[in-house]
């Protein structure tokens, strides 16, 4: 076994202390473990005959790498020879087949174990050089004042020189981390003197919703503050030391799910008194693979986007026995408790379309805006009750407990094993008959689009511009049952080839018309038919700048018409107003994003 050695000189002990324990995690918060000082031989031959206490005669000295790591000595016989083997190692990995036990002895009493090479003596222990001196047997023992007692090394023979090494190596330290608490005090106070006004100036930051996404310089998210503004998340992650939970007070239960419930909360801030409203979706125990997946995900620093929900920090709350995934919080909610309250108009639904198409782009997508190669994502799990609205008037995705990375290397035997999943209501055709193409990475985003077209359809429905707008209901409606099952959405869907109605009213609307054709395409039931999350936000972009003319030259003919205070007929190009010219310009453009 081949492993890191430090020989036991001054300098070399100095040395080897500082970088162990400024290199230890525990460090970033200014705990300091002291590693174990064990003998650290390969195999060496022995004259230990494995009989009352023999010495290893080993002349090396080392450091564990880790906190974590005991001294060991294994004695081994074969035919030929007997040999003593010393070395660091972590208790709760296996060592040649077996688990060492009785790793907090302060003495190395050796045990018979049966290893993978065959019969040999193990013992584990802490201290400094404990590992020198094996006891084979617990009544080899040492009589004093006719008293029977446990050998234990001398410490003032044994360690003399390690105890001087370390007063010494403390010194420097010592100063440093004086030094260290200097400054993080200073920058304390000079922080609280800062004017107030500054901190209010960082919940002032809009943005435009940018078509083709944000690039690397404007990856920052959005967050949202007591007082419903949008904010920077700045403060925030500057608190998120992952070394002890935040300081944060459960609020109100605004969301329940499968998996975990979402609350309002209040995270506090160490200055003034403030604080920051965040969302907590709280997992049971029970639940680690969800809250693992989820948190996985949101841990890639790659999916940072204005579309998609901002992630603080996970944190598992071991006096609760739960997990924690605190994020942003939008108090506007979701999209389907949106709609339920709100008629839209035509332009809250080109936004909402819009940045719901950027998000989901931004996921599927192989490379960064700024070139730089990125993992695709698909949600699996893409339906309005997972859409938040955010005070900007945008959306963004969240809820990602069914993601799945299209990592290149998974095979397709992994990703048949991510089974069918997601909820059944918005289940694509092919998700519902369990034939999903796994050769290609790609069926998988297709997925996602059958779902993203649902949740326009909704949107839609709810836009004040089809004209009689109805009360809100999910995809499918009245056609299901409030929670229908996957037989009996394969019925309405594979069976009756059924979609969600689109009445002849709705295309009245010049623009209405082309987002309803891009509805269809989207929910095609065959997978490669359909449009691409990128391709579906180009088409909005450009629908919208086609509408913003229209509306332009009709807003002007209706200013002539007032000035004139008489009747004139405005006669608008007849090409302006055809929806096909409309639809062929974005379908070719559409195209052409698609190659490149």
């Amino acid at each position: 076994m081949k492993a890191r050695r430090c020989s036991l000189t001054f300098r070399g002990v100095v040395s080897a202390f500082l970088i162990s324990v400024l290199l230890e995690p525990g460090a970033a918060g200014l705990v300091f473990q002291l590693h174990e000082l064990c003998k650290f031989c390969d195999v060496e031959l022995t004259s230990c005959n494995g009989t009352g206490i023999c010495k290893t005669n080993c002349s090396i000295s080392s450091i564990c790498e880790k906190p974590t790591e005991v001294c060991v000595s294994i004695w081994r016989r074969n035919e030929t020879n007997l040999s003593i083997e010393t070395l660091c190692h972590n208790p709760a990995e296996p060592l040649y087949g077996i688990t060492l036990d009785d790793y907090n002895s302060t003495t190395c009493v050796m045990k018979e174990k049966n290893t993978t090479t065959g019969l040999a003596h193990f013992c584990s222990c802490k201290g400094a050089e404990c590992n020198e001196e094996l006891i084979f047997s617990q009544s080899d023992r040492i009589i004093e004042d006719g008293e029977a007692v446990d050998p234990t090394p001398d410490p003032l023979e044994s360690n003399h020189s390690l105890i001087s090494a370390v007063l010494v190596s403390m010194l420097p330290l010592l100063v440093m981390v004086i030094a260290f608490f200097g400054m993080f005090y200073w920058c304390r106070i000079h922080r609280q003197r800062r004017p107030n006004r500054q901190w209010e100036s960082s919940f002032n930051f809009k943005r435009k919703p940018i078509a083709g996404g944000l690039d690397c310089s404007d990856a920052c998210a959005i967050m949202t503050d007591d007082d419903k503004s949008d904010s920077s998340s700045t403060h925030a992650n500057s608190l998120n030391h992952n070394t002890e939970p935040l300081p944060i007070e459960l609020d109100l239960l605004v969301g329940k799910g499968r998996f975990a419930q979402v609350y309002k909360a209040k995270l506090k801030q160490t200055t003034w008194n403030q604080f920051e409203t965040v969302a907590v979706k709280i997992f049971p125990y029970e639940e680690y693979a969800s809250w693992k997946n989820e948190k996985d995900i949101f841990s890639n620093t790659d999916l940072r986007h204005e579309n998609i929900l901002h992630f603080l920090t996970a944190e598992e709350r071991k006096v609760e026995k739960q997990y924690w995934l605190i994020t942003a919080f939008h108090p506007k909610g979701n999209l389907q408790e949106y709609l339920t309250h709100h008629v839209i108009s035509w332009q809250e639904l080109q936004v909402f379309s819009s940045s719901l198409a950027r998000g989901v782009a931004h996921l599927h997508s192989d490379r960064l805006p700024c070139g730089s190669p990125k993992v695709p994502i698909v949600h699996r799990d893409l339906k309005s009750s997972n859409i938040l609205v955010k005070n900007d008037g945008t959306c963004c995705v969240c809820d990602f407990g069914l993601g799945l990375c299209l990592d290149s290397s998974l095979s397709v035997d992994e990703l048949a094993n991510s089974g069918q999943v997601g909820t059944a209501r918005y289940m694509a055709p092919e998700v519902l008959e369990a034939r999903l193409n796994l050769e290609n990475i790609e069926s998988f985003k297709q997925t996602d689009i059958y779902s993203m077209a649902l949740v326009l359809w909704e949107m839609t429905s709810r836009c004040e511009a089809i004209g009689e707008v109805k009360d809100y209901e999910p995809a499918y409606g009245s056609k299901v049952r409030e929670h229908p099952c996957v037989e009996s959405m394969k019925d309405n869907v594979l069976r009756d080839r059924g979609r969600p109605e689109i009445p002849d009213s709705w295309l009245r609307h010049q623009g209405m018309a082309v987002m309803c054709a891009t509805i269809k395409e989207c929910w095609d039931h065959d997978p490669e038919a359909r449009l691409t999350a990128h391709c579906i936000a180009e088409r909005i972009s450009e629908l919208e700048d086609e509408m913003g003319k229209l509306s332009s030259r009709s807003s002007s003919a209706e200013k002539i018409v007032e000035e004139l205070k008489i009747p004139v007929e405005v006669e608008i190009p007849e090409e302006e107003v055809k929806i096909t010219e409309i639809q062929n310009i974005i379908a070719v453009d559409c195209s052409i994003s698609d190659k490149k």
